[in-house]
């Protein structure tokens, strides 16, 4: 880890005018292309730098904010050069829902991603985040058939998640900390893919989700500055070989781990009763053999062990914060907590929770969708690509232009929101404290590639936030006071609480 200990080294104080100049003198070395030929009415935007464009105007750490400047200042659609190349941020809800929307077509690719330290395999083609045309179109169509068939939205996934949630009380009741959010979260994925749930002590299932955990949490700030300063100097890829093989260890670990459950439905697989997701994927590679004697590319193993990636990885740790945020604004106000749990004990009394009830209980629902909000916890979409050149609200905008929505500016966006910058539920309020719809409430993104599991993020957060507000009172830890809590978040992908403690007391 030597080499990784040094990039650590020159990024630790925050300043990147260090390593932009061994960045300047390695493209000197490997030049690459700025390019000099500018497109008719192009987005404004800062005047780049040769070769390192506006690097130093960015910062890196804190991309989304630097965004958000260059917002205020050049308008809703806007240029950065990261290095020498060029994207293109859309700002603002008006203009982010015309371009996912009703430029679906147009903004709807995504960028190609390659970062050989996070994706193995050359496997970044494949799955339902990154991929691009039939394979993107096939995957996605197959995912939400059958996602949809072992539960997703359903009353048949909605059991389970209720079920979890006794388990979780049951766990947090032994004090076992907020590893089992992360838990509980991923047993749902679990579920519907696999078909099965895994005990909380499992010892492979502890393993891997501790390994995620330290890697794409702890050391997630490291990774997104590797990645992108990747993407934009590919030269200087291969200085970085031992943190390569750091991360490639991480995915040899999940890869092990997933072929290993593969093999294990393989042998006990019955086509005719299907467990869940992988048992379908399976039943269809049969189908192909029979009729073809061939797997076509769309479902080999390798989609979808990227698929299955993609599940776990959108369907746990984003939901998994989004709690740990609104336990968080829980403590930080107690008497909204007081508001739930009176509004809970009004209307459901000691029963268990059921998703319908959230139409009966609006100032929690409320309390869940503000919280969303204000958490942001994905300023930044994952980065889309124009599919052809595009004339979008007079700009000229090329093909193949990396385009970044920022959806942090649309649950921000100071003419949607009353208080934009406050925890204010009645955003999702009427006049008469009834629960309302807001367009510009936005945190699944929109348009072809808005979120898979948008349906059931939802509903665990409403059940699994429910149960826990119906059966223990929050409190900061003794000597802590409301005004000790740091709202203020930690620089993760996702944006996360900083850590903090908190009292779980059973309610009698």
């Amino acid at each position: 880890m030597a080499e990784l200990d040094v990039f650590l080294q020159s990024f630790g104080s925050l300043s990147l005018f260090g390593a932009l100049l061994v960045l300047l003198l390695v493209l000197v070395i490997f030049p690459s292309s700025f390019g000099s030929k500018k497109p008719r009415n192009e987005p404004p935007g800062p005047t780049p730098l040769p070769l390192i464009g506006n690097l130093l105007q960015i910062d890196m750490w804190n991309r989304h904010k630097s965004l958000q400047k260059f917002y205020k200042k050049y308008g809703s659609v806007f240029t950065i050069y990261m290095g020498p190349k060029k994207m293109v941020v859309l700002a603002g809800y008006k203009t982010v829902k015309e371009a996912l929307v009703n430029y679906a077509d147009e903004f709807g690719e995504r960028e190609e991603l390659c970062v050989p330290w996070i994706i193995l395999y050359n496997y970044c083609l494949s799955g339902v985040l990154w991929s691009n045309g039939d394979s993107w179109k096939e995957m996605r169509r197959f995912s939400l058939i059958n996602l949809r068939d072992y539960g997703m939205g359903k009353k048949a996934c909605e059991d389970k998640i209720i079920e979890e949630s006794f388990y979780l009380t049951e766990e947090l009741k032994k004090f076992k900390g907020d590893q089992l959010l992360t838990n509980a979260v991923s047993n749902i994925i679990s579920s519907m893919v696999y078909g099965s749930r895994f005990d909380y002590e499992d010892p492979e299932f502890i393993l891997t989700m501790k390994n995620v955990e330290w890697k794409y949490k702890d050391q997630s700030n490291l990774i997104l500055l590797l990645q992108q300063f990747y993407n934009v100097f590919p030269a200087i890829g291969k200085w970085f070989s031992g943190a390569q093989k750091e991360f490639q260890k991480l995915q040899v670990l999940l890869r092990e781990y997933n072929f290993k459950v593969f093999r294990q439905l393989r042998e006990t697989l019955n086509p005719h009763m299907c467990r869940g997701f992988v048992d379908a994927f399976f039943v269809r590679q049969q189908q192909q053999l029979k009729e073809s004697g061939v797997i076509d590319r769309h479902y080999n193993d390798a989609n979808l062990e990227e698929t299955i990636k993609h599940l776990f990885g959108g369907g746990t740790e984003t939901t998994a914060t989004t709690l740990r945020w609104i336990l968080l604004f829980m403590i930080k106000y107690p008497k909204i907590q007081d508001q739930i749990q009176e509004e809970i004990s009004r209307v459901v009394g000691s029963r268990k929770l059921q998703y319908e009830d959230r139409n009966n209980l609006p100032f929690t629902n409320a309390v869940i969708h503000e919280t969303q909000r204000l958490a942001n916890v994905f300023p930044m979409s994952i980065p889309h690509r124009t599919s052809k050149d595009v004339t979008f609200q007079g700009y000229f905008i090329e093909k193949g232009t990396v385009v970044i929505p920022l959806l942090g500016s649309v649950l921000y966006d100071e003419t949607e929101w009353e208080k934009p910058h406050s925890f204010h539920p009645a955003h999702f309020l009427d006049k008469d404290g009834k629960f309302v719809k807001r367009d510009a409430f936005m945190p699944f993104s929109a348009g072809r590639r808005v979120c898979l599991g948008e349906g059931l993020a939802r509903m665990e957060l409403f059940l699994f936030f429910t149960t826990l507000l119906q059966n223990f009172r929050l409190t900061p830890p003794p000597g802590v006071s409301e005004d000790d809590l740091d709202l203020t978040p930690q620089l993760l992908a996702p944006l996360s609480p900083r850590p903090y403690k908190l009292c779980i007391v059973p309610r009698t």
